[in-house]
């Protein structure tokens, strides 16, 4: 066997369901080997015992805006901010770039969009929007690996939500293909009554924002979703679940077969609607952060399995929208910036639970890497996969300071918060990416999926 081109050696190394002493011999970008600790010929990179190797992340739900809207954020910055994060892959979605991807011929100006300035390694999420059924099968020919929704307004016009019709058309020819629909599940209808006895509420009140986007919305989507994920075969997946009565549902729907599965994200699993403090628009997200009570069901539902993956639904925008000076919730955008802070901030909260590095690796890259049909390559330590890699502390601590961050925008609820667990070292295909001080030269690639 040739001599590898580098060797990670580390006594502590997350592979598969165990942490163990062990080298990792990298060829051409790829895992070769898995040796014991002791055997590291050649070049060999040592890591520092308190630091865990563990599978670069996947994020798999990622509003980068480019082309079109870079004033918001682009692939230059999203991707020095992933690769700082610990994070080796994203998963582009669909909108708030212009044109959104919708079609054939906008996946290939977002293709050309990357201009080979990007850190970590790139996939695409499509749109379905009513009538396109007939560009589905062409943006499959491009390497997307499904699509995401919308059941309510996406929050611009030129990605408009779907009815039950739309859905009809659609999903039979995803089920046909293997590619899955990604689903942001809110009832419109049962938002607009809401909203409609809120007209004399505080705007910077947070519980007048809460009361505009009750749970029952999520939990009426939902159930319309398992419903037409049964009927058409298609597989589903709810993304940014924040309701706690949406875990149910998707948990008897899992026993009974239907392929359906859903995500939640660090900011559901951290913040408290009874702590955001009035004007403080930079939580805003849809849907909402939701009280205490539904957060800890949250975690039981990651504890049983019923919510598989946590992803960061980066989704910037620039500071006037957000609405710092007035402070008002129902006119700002509704997005959360944190994609660089996303592993710390789960495993800060997890790690208090009880979780183990294990379950926060199977929520963030193998469970995410599978969704975008990436699992051959990406999402674990083993022979053949990427050599995407991250060097973690998961014990020491740091404070977020804005100033550190790589998104175009400073803009984030995390700001000031006190965060378990460093990424001191990035790896993409055995490359040094983030050096535990600087990003390096882009070495990202858009991927593809047949």
């Amino acid at each position: 066997m040739s001599e590898p081109d580098l060797v990670v050696r580390a006594r502590r190394v997350l592979l598969g369901d165990a942490i163990a002493p062990a080298s990792i011999h990298i060829s051409r970008g790829r895992i070769a080997r898995i040796g014991a600790f002791e055997e590291a010929p050649g070049d060999v990179l040592d890591v520092d015992d308190r630091q865990v190797v563990m599978p670069g992340v996947v994020d798999a739900h990622v509003h980068i805006n480019e082309p079109g809207r870079t004033e918001w954020e682009g692939f230059a910055t999203a991707t020095r901010a992933a690769a700082r994060g610990g994070i080796t892959t994203v998963v582009d979605m669909p909108l708030n770039c212009i044109p959104v991807t919708t079609t054939r011929d906008a996946v290939r100006a977002k293709d050309a969009a990357l201009r080979e300035h990007i850190h970590v390694d790139v996939a695409f999420w499509g749109g379905v929007v009513p009538g396109n059924e007939r560009e589905l099968e062409g943006m499959l020919e491009e390497g997307l690996p499904g699509f995401k929704c919308f059941l309510v307004h996406s929050g611009i016009d030129d990605f408009v939500n779907v009815t039950e019709d739309d859905l009809r058309r659609a999903m039979p020819i995803l089920a046909r293909h293997g590619a899955v629909l990604l689903v942001h599940a809110e009832d419109p209808e049962s938002i607009a009554r809401a909203e409609a006895l809120l007209h004399d509420a505080d705007p910077r009140a947070y519980a007048t924002f809460l009361a505009s986007r009750p749970r029952v919305s999520e939990d009426l989507a939902i159930e319309r979703m398992v419903r037409l994920s049964g009927e058409t075969a298609c597989r589903t997946h709810i993304v940014h679940l924040s309701s706690s009565g949406g875990a149910p549902l998707v948990r008897d729907a899992k026993r009974a077969g239907v392929p359906i599965t859903a995500e939640t994200c660090p900011h559901y699993l951290t913040f408290a609607a009874e702590e955001i403090p009035a004007g403080q628009t930079p939580f805003k997200c849809c849907p909402p952060i939701r009280e205490r009570d539904n957060r800890e069901a949250l975690w039981a539902a990651l504890r049983d399995g019923t919510i598989s993956q946590v992803v960061s639904d980066h989704s910037p925008c620039t500071p006037v929208l957000k609405k710092l000076e007035t402070g008002d919730f129902m006119a700002a955008w509704g997005g959360i910036a944190g994609l660089q802070l996303g592993l710390s901030a789960v495993w800060t909260e997890a790690s208090a639970r009880g979780f183990s590095l294990l379950d926060l690796s199977r929520w963030t890259s193998r469970e995410t890497a599978a969704l975008a049909r990436l699992g051959d390559r990406k999402g674990a330590i083993a022979v053949g996969r990427d050599a995407d890699l991250v060097c973690f502390d998961p014990d020491e601590t740091f404070t977020v300071d804005a100033g550190s961050i790589e998104h175009r925008h400073k803009v984030t609820p995390w700001a000031g918060r006190t965060l378990r667990g460093v990424v001191h070292r990035t790896l993409l295909r055995g490359e040094t990416i983030y050096d535990g001080a600087a990003v390096r030269s882009p070495r990202g690639e858009r991927l593809r999926v047949s």
